[in-house]
């Protein structure tokens, strides 16, 4: 049995969980997420606790057990907390400003790379180097962070370039490192 799959769900107050077939959709202070489920899997509601449960133990049914069970527990935690994503910005002259609903990012190319947020995530700026990406539902949240970061990907010389707060960039020695005896 999947230890993750077979742990129940724990509906807090305030948010609302309908289940129409495969289709699950969770509401909270946070906004609204749907999302299709496999038909393989069964999950039952009872009272303010979610299980999910599989049919049986062929291959594909556990991996999707806990898969589904983690799904649900990640809609249930963005419609109430949300998540975020934090990216740091490092670079002589590299600066990130917000304007309106847009972030201007100046990454060292010839132009200023804008990047605009929209309904399901939103953007903030602290400083002049950090970007925080925030919404509801944590695949999204994720995927544009994602695309920040692909801006300006980090380099290894000198370490310029957009990461993530977490993020260690290993660095390398340049071409005099090598030639000393």
């Amino acid at each position: 049995m999947s230890r993750i799959g077979r742990m129940p769900i724990t509906v807090p107050e305030g948010v609302d969980v309908t289940f129409n077939g495969n289709v699950i959709t969770v509401k909270g202070k946070n906004g609204t997420l749907t999302r299709e489920l496999h038909p393989a899997m069964n999950v039952a509601m009872d009272g303010n606790v979610i299980t999910v449960t599989r049919p049986n133990d062929e291959k594909q049914n556990r991996s999707l057990h806990g898969l589904t069970r983690t799904l649900i527990n990640n809609m249930i935690i963005g419609v109430t907390e949300g998540y975020k994503k934090t990216l740091e910005v490092n670079g002589v002259g590299y600066r990130v400003q917000k304007q309106g609903k847009q972030v201007v990012m100046n990454l060292g190319y010839s132009h200023q790379v804008i990047v605009e947020e929209n309904d399901d995530i939103s953007l903030a700026v602290e400083g002049t180097n950090k970007i925080i990406v925030s919404g509801p539902d944590k695949q999204k949240v994720g995927q544009f962070a994602a695309e920040i970061r692909e801006k300006r990907p980090p380099e290894p010389y000198k370490g310029k370039g957009i990461k993530y707060d977490y993020e260690v960039i290993r660095r390398k020695e340049g071409k005099t490192g090598a030639k000393k005896k």
